[in-house]
């Protein structure tokens, strides 16, 4: 569901998340995409995962799947997941890292838990994000970068820390290499903190990921976001501790379909990698013998 919030001069509308289990217990929530809200910038997609515990035994099981025309953006507050792709790489994910993963013309990717943590159990939390490519580069040949924690520029203030993700904001740049202008930052504020986001891109968001947050006098709850209006400084303040993730960019340069795991301005185009999927010519993932079967439709 979605408030609006049209009494609020800072906040456009509310997002409410859609809970989906994937299995095993982890819970997903679901911010984007939305019915009145498709993106915030060229982020398509939003899953807040967890927080969830794996007892022994147990663990994340997604199996190879494959996607086109996006980038994937995958950062943990807590756990790991491992990531092997059909490119060959086979990178741990750890709280701070990023992994981005730029599918282009096609790629099959998988996402587990390793087993010396499966038998011991553990904990995982996290968000991952969709981010479309730019008109020109949507069948760019697929790359994977891996940046760890320390890699990433970070500033701090009394009660205030922020990292960038990626993008660019404030002069500052994210070594993760975007293709489009936008800024994605984890915000962690002390109780009593103030931050303001600046106006430095058209289209911005705030989620609230652990904890929630007031913005023009107005409190937002774990797990929804904050839409914000078009230019002026936003302040966010914290009653509590929190944790937010702070996203945006430029408006997409044209509109963008979404079927599974595709996306594209063309929808002959998902109709092609449907077909891909289903024959089986997409690049197998190393290591891996399942895979996830195309949905009916």
């Amino acid at each position: 569901m979605s408030d609006a919030t049209e009494s609020n001069a800072f906040v456009e509308m509310q997002i409410q998340p859609r809970s989906q289990d994937l299995g095993d217990g982890f819970m997903v929530r679901r911010v984007l995409p939305f019915m009145k809200r498709r993106h915030i910038g060229p982020f398509v997609f939003l899953d807040h995962m967890g927080p969830a515990r794996f007892e022994p035994g147990h663990g994340l099981d997604v199996r190879p799947h494959p996607h086109i025309g996006l980038a994937t953006v995958t950062y943990l507050f807590e756990g790991e997941i491992m990531h092997r792709d059909s490119l060959g790489y086979h990178q741990p994910i750890r709280p701070g890292d990023v992994n981005w993963m730029t599918a282009g013309s096609g790629i099959a990717h998988s996402e587990r838990t390793r087993a010396e943590l499966r038998s011991s159990g553990q904990s995982l939390h996290g968000v991952q994000a969709w981010v479309a490519l730019p008109l020109e580069a949507e069948e760019v040949d697929p790359s994977f970068q891996h940046h760890p924690a320390a890699s990433l520029p970070e500033r701090s203030a009394p009660g205030v820390t922020w990292r960038l993700i990626a993008g660019t904001y404030d002069g500052v740049t994210s070594p993760a290499q975007c293709l489009s202008p936008m800024f994605y930052i984890d915000l962690r504020l002390e109780v009593g903190a103030r931050f303001v986001l600046r106006p430095e891109y058209a289209e911005r968001a705030v989620h609230m990921s652990i904890g929630g947050a007031v913005i023009g006098g107005q409190a937002f709850e774990e797990g929804s976001m904050a839409v914000l209006r078009e230019g002026g400084d936003v302040v966010i303040e914290a009653p509590a501790p929190c944790r937010l993730m702070l996203l945006g960019g430029a408006p997409l340069d044209a509109p963008r379909f979404m079927w599974w795991n595709f996306v594209s301005s063309s929808k002959e185009r998902i109709e092609q990698a449907k077909a891909d999927w289903r024959e089986g010519r997409f690049a197998k993932v190393p290591g891996e013998t399942e895979f996830i079967p195309l949905p009916p439709g």
